[in-house]
C-alpha cells in the first residue's frame, strides 16, 4: 500500500518591518536612550534631543523650520490648523488614503473634498485637484503613497495661480524626490510619520516642516497647546492641544535620522532591482517612475491586470500567500469616503458637524465620480518592503510572482 504526501511549496522567512528582522535599530538607538534615562529629563520642552532632531531634520530637507509631534495624523493636524480654515472651508484631499490623514480635517472643522487618483501610481495630478477647487478652498493636501512623487511642478502652478497653500503628506516618502528637489519642500507644509514601518521609526511620531516663519511659528505653539515658550509674556494664544514629542522617542528618531539615507537607499536599489527582474511578467505592471523622480518605496506595488491573471491582484496575492509572502490586495479595501464616518456622518454627537455647512457637491460621493479610484485599487497589490532585504530575498520574491503569475495566467 502506498500513499502520495502532499509536498508543500518551499517558503522562505523574510524580514519584516514590524520587528527588529527588517528595521535598522541597535545599538546607537540604545546608547542616545541610555543618555536620556540617565538625564532623568524625558519632557522635550527641558531636554535637549528633540530640537537636536528638529534642527537635524530641517537640515537633511534644507528648510528653516522642523518640528517634532506625536504622530503622522499630529502633523496633518498642526498643517491644516495652520492654514487655519474656518468652519465649512474645504480641504482638497485624495479618495486614497489613510483616515489619520483625513480626521484632522474634520476636527477642524473643515469639508474633506475627495480627488481622483492616477489608476496606475495613485496619485493626486494636476489634473485630478482642479475639478474639486471651489471659492471655498482652504489648502490642497497632497500625499506621496508608497513613497512615489506626485507630479510637483504641475500641481504647484495650479495651486499658485489660485494662492491655495499647498500641504504635503510625506508619511510614506522620505527622501522621495521629483526633479532633483525633496518631497515635502514644495508646498507651504510638509508632513512625515514615524511610525512603526516608515523610513525612520519611533514606533509613533511625527514632523512638520516648513520654510514660512509664520507657519513655522504657528505650528510650535500648536504642539505646545498654543503656549508662547521662550515669549518675553507667553500666554496661552489660541486652541491648541499638546503634541509634544518626548525625549525618549526623540532619542531614537535622532539615531535613526543618521541612518535615514542608508536606509532610503537600500529601499531605492531593491525596489529598482526588483523592478527589473518582474518587467517581462505578462499581466502585471511595476511601478512607474519618472526619470527625473527619485521611489523611495516604503511599499512595492504591482499593477495586477485582471484580463491576463486570473482574479486580478486578490487571485495573485493568494498564490504569494502559499509562498509565505504577505501581500495587500486593494491596499484599502474602499476608497477613504466609503467609511462609516463619512457616509453616515459620524463626528461629533448627532450633530453631523461639519458635514452640516458643507455644500452637496462637496458630499457627493457616487461611485460614477471616482471611476480611476475604483480601478486602481481593483488592480493594485502592495508588497512590503524594507531596508533588510538582500539578493537572495529579492530572487525568491521574484520567481513567487513569475511562478503566481504563470499558473494564473488566463
Amino acid at each position: 500500500m502506498t500513499s502520495t504526501a502532499i509536498m508543500k511549496p518551499q517558503t522562505m522567512n523574510l524580514p519584516s518591518d514590524q520587528d527588529i528582522s527588517g528595521r535598522d535599530l541597535g545599538r546607537e538607538e540604545l546608547e542616545l536612550l541610555e543618555n536620556v534615562i540617565a538625564s532623568g529629563t524625558l519632557t522635550s520642552t527641558k531636554g535637549t534631543l528633540t530640537k537636536t532632531l528638529e534642527e537635524r531634520f530641517a537640515a537633511t530637507l534644507g528648510v528653516r523650520h522642523a518640528h517634532a509631534c506625536t504622530s503622522g495624523t499630529a502633523a496633518v493636524h498642526l498643517a491644516i490648523a495652520a492654514v487655519d480654515p474656518n468652519p465649512g472651508d474645504e480641504i482638497v484631499t485624495t479618495s486614497i488614503t489613510d483616515m489619520g490623514a483625513l480626521t484632522p480635517i474634520l476636527y477642524q472643522g473643515a469639508i474633506p473634498v475627495f480627488t481622483e487618483v492616477d489608476p496606475l501610481t495613485l496619485n493626486v495630478t494636476a489634473k485630478t485637484i482642479e475639478p474639486c477647487l471651489s471659492e471655498r478652498t482652504k489648502a490642497i493636501i497632497v500625499t506621496h503613497l508608497f513613497g512615489s512623487a506626485c507630479e510637483m511642478d504641475e500641481i504647484m502652478e495650479l495651486a499658485k495661480a489660485r494662492s491655495i497653500p499647498v500641504i504635503e503628506d510625506c508619511a510614506q516618502a522620505y527622501l522621495a524626490k521629483w526633479k532633483g528637489q525633496n518631497v515635502g519642500t514644495f508646498g507651504a507644509i510638509g508632513c512625515f510619520s514615524m511610525q512603526q514601518g516608515k523610513h525612520m521609526t519611533t514606533g509613533e511620531g511625527g514632523l512638520v516642516v516648513s520654510n514660512d516663519d509664520a507657519l513655522g511659528r504657528r505650528m510650535f505653539l500648536l504642539i505646545n497647546k498654543a503656549w508662547g515658550y521662550g515669549d518675553a509674556k507667553p500666554d496661552h494664544y489660541f486652541l491648541a492641544l499638546n503634541y509634544r514629542l518626548s525625549e525618549i522617542q526623540s532619542a531614537v528618531a535622532v539615531a535613526q535620522l543618521e541612518k535615514l539615507a542608508s536606509v532610503v537607499r537600500r529601499r531605492v536599489e531593491t525596489g529598482s532591482q526588483m523592478s527589473e527582474m518582474l518587467r517581462d511578467v505578462p499581466g502585471i505592471l511595476v511601478p512607474q517612475v519618472a526619470p527625473d523622480a527619485v521611489h523611495t518605496y516604503w511599499k512595492y506595488c504591482l499593477n495586477v491586470d485582471s484580463s491576463v491573471i486570473r482574479d486580478g491582484a486578490v487571485g495573485l496575492a493568494a498564490k504569494l500567500k502559499e509562498r509565505g509572502i504577505a501581500s495587500a490586495p486593494r491596499y484599502i479595501q474602499k476608497p477613504a469616503f466609503m467609511c462609516e464616518i463619512f457616509q453616515k456622518r459620524r463626528t461629533f454627537g448627532n450633530s453631523q458637524y461639519p458635514f452640516n455647512l458643507a455644500r452637496p457637491e462637496a458630499l457627493d460621493y457616487s461611485k460614477a465620480r471616482f471611476p480611476m479610484t475604483w480601478k486602481a485599487l481593483e488592480q493594485v497589490l502592495v508588497l512590503p518592503w524594507n531596508e533588510r532585504y538582500t539578493q537572495e530575498h529579492l530572487t525568491y520574491i521574484s520567481d513567487c510572482i513569475h511562478d503566481a503569475a504563470g499558473q494564473s495566467k488566463l
